[in-house]
């Protein structure tokens, strides 16, 4: 039984740092059908901009996102409208243009941090970093719980813009058919822009939330990056929600897998690589797609 409280805290935990990777990309990929290749080197600078806050002006780092998620908001609809906004739209699928050209500009925000801060491994230690406290009888770290928490807030905030308010409506609406939604008089440049700065400020958030748990370096993100095209694949590319079922199903293999096989840790990466594999061929349309033909698969038997 503590084994299995040890598995589930820990999932939980690992769920919502997961799901905080993730968001942004889900969101880019909704609107623009663009995978964002530069999400690892957003997060990187998110780490950085929130190490810079805290050793300069001894800002929280949990505070911190205040500052950072309007940055990267700024900062996302810069690029857009200096070199996104070039690419072609309205393909169901990402082109390799926008493969090559995002992947070159996480080339040059890598090269961007090597000059502002070095190569040296950078950590972000705050008098509660080595703190813990009792979760269900599981010792929990006080910055593992803290980023649980904000990624709740995160996943509250997304459903609560997509569904309730009319720029919710209107990114939806790109999602769906953005020839349609420009018909209907939405501005699909003015939402794309929005999205790909929503997406960048989430990823920027995450970069500061993985910099209160890990070293870092100009390099940090690449594994990240991985786990979030998984988490995305499995949870549907369009569902936020399903994006966060997609962590949880991450984290529960991930940490069943560790404490209760030999599996080491080192292979986690691997694991990924498999899950996505597999996500792949049996469940294409995600999560949601298995649970939107579910109904109908028990309509027709």
């Amino acid at each position: 039984m503590a084994r299995f409280l040890t598995v589930a805290v820990n999932s939980l935990l690992a769920a919502g740092l997961y799901a905080e990777m993730a968001y942004g990309l889900a969101v880019i990929y909704g609107v623009m059908r663009i995978i964002n290749l530069a999400h690892a080197g957003v997060m990187m600078l998110g780490a950085y901009l929130t190490l810079t806050l805290f050793s300069g002006l001894g800002l929280d780092p949990f505070l911190a996102f205040l500052i950072v998620g309007p940055v990267f908001l700024a900062l996302g609809m810069g690029l857009y409208h200096a070199v996104v906004r070039r690419l072609p739209h309205g393909g169901s699928t990402p082109t390799m243009g926008s493969l090559l050209l995002l992947f070159g500009v996480w080339l040059v925000l890598q090269n961007f941090a090597y000059l502002m801060w070095s190569g040296d491994t950078q950590s972000i230690l705050t008098g509660y970093t080595m703190k813990s406290v009792p979760v269900l009888g599981v010792r929990v770290g006080i910055p593992s719980l803290l980023v649980f928490l904000a990624s709740g807030a995160s996943l509250l905030f997304l459903n609560l813009l997509l569904k309730t308010t009319y720029l919710g409506k209107a990114i939806r609406a790109v999602t769906q058919n953005r020839d349609a939604a420009m018909l209907a008089g939405i501005d699909a440049e003015a939402i794309s822009a929005l999205a790909f700065g929503l997406g960048c400020a989430f990823a920027g958030v995450a970069g500061g939330m993985l910099a209160t748990l890990y070293a870092f370096t100009p390099d940090f993100g690449r594994s990240f990056l991985l786990k979030s095209f998984c988490i995305i694949v499995l949870g549907g590319m369009e569902s936020v929600t399903g994006v966060a079922a997609g962590a949880l199903v991450l984290a529960i293999v991930e940490n069943s897998l560790a404490v209760y096989t030999a599996i080491p840790i080192s292979f986690q990466d691997a694991i990924t690589f498999a899950i996505l594999f597999l996500a792949l061929v049996v469940l294409p349309e995600g999560l949601t797609g298995l649970f939107a033909r579910a109904p109908r698969l028990r309509g027709a038997q």
